[in-house]
């Protein structure tokens, strides 16, 4: 049994859309390579493959092109669908990131004990966090491209605010897992001394008492996405 092939699912898509599933549509190779992003050549090639693997029906008049998919070709894309649909839902709703924990500069707990967040800490997230930040720093690339995602994602977020002298930026906070033993929160920060190598964590107790660390120790940080 032929088998669909990758270069002709944007084709089959595209016929779809066009009401192609019951009945017979009118195009050009020239709107169809448009379409899909592909040569007039290419559209045309598609068009005669699928036709001759029993996936679309054709009547050509002159010019005129009238396509119509066969049940085969609408069943394949069914079975597409269904197989994308399961990869999507099974997809892990986390980020892990991977690091060595080293120390920060001392602001962390300053800034934390401030009253202008900890009113919205309490509000949002549900707690006062232990003052001060765990500072992780992700030795591998791939973790540091990783965490760039949180910069556009929406997280729960702790308002910037003034004091009268300074404006103080926002933090957004994200759910997390340390080395699965504590429960903490990611903070992205608007304004930082870090590079983008070093991330920050919070919680209600001391994370390096909670799970056992000090500096050099190698953890693991899980982080829910919400989808």
């Amino acid at each position: 049994m032929t088998e669909l092939k990758i270069q002709h699912i944007l084709t089959l898509s595209y016929l779809l859309s066009k009401g192609a599933k019951h009945n017979y549509v009118t195009i050009t190779t020239s709107s169809l390579g448009k379409n899909i992003k592909k040569s007039q050549q290419s559209a045309s090639k598609h068009l005669l493959e699928l036709e001759q693997n029993k996936f679309i029906d054709r009547i050509i008049s002159g010019r005129n092109i009238s396509v119509k998919i066969t049940p085969k070709g609408f069943t394949e894309m069914v079975k597409l669908s269904a197989i994308l649909r399961k990869s999507l839902d099974s997809s892990p709703s986390y980020v892990e990131l991977k690091g060595t924990l080293v120390s920060g500069m001392g602001e962390g707990a300053y800034y934390m004990g401030l009253k202008g967040y900890t009113k919205q800490f309490q509000s949002k997230i549900g707690y006062v966090p232990f003052p001060g930040t765990l500072n992780v720093r992700l030795d591998q690339k791939i973790h540091q491209e990783a965490i760039k995602q949180f910069e556009t994602l929406n997280g729960v977020k702790i308002n910037s605010f003034s004091d009268g002298k300074r404006t103080y930026g926002w933090v957004k906070c994200f759910p997390a897992r340390l080395n699965n033993l504590a429960n903490c929160e990611l903070i992205i920060l608007e304004r930082t001394h870090h590079d983008d190598s070093i991330i920050e964590l919070i919680s209600k107790s001391c994370l390096r008492k909670t799970a056992k660390l000090k500096d050099g120790s190698k953890v693991s940080i899980k982080i829910k996405i919400n989808s």
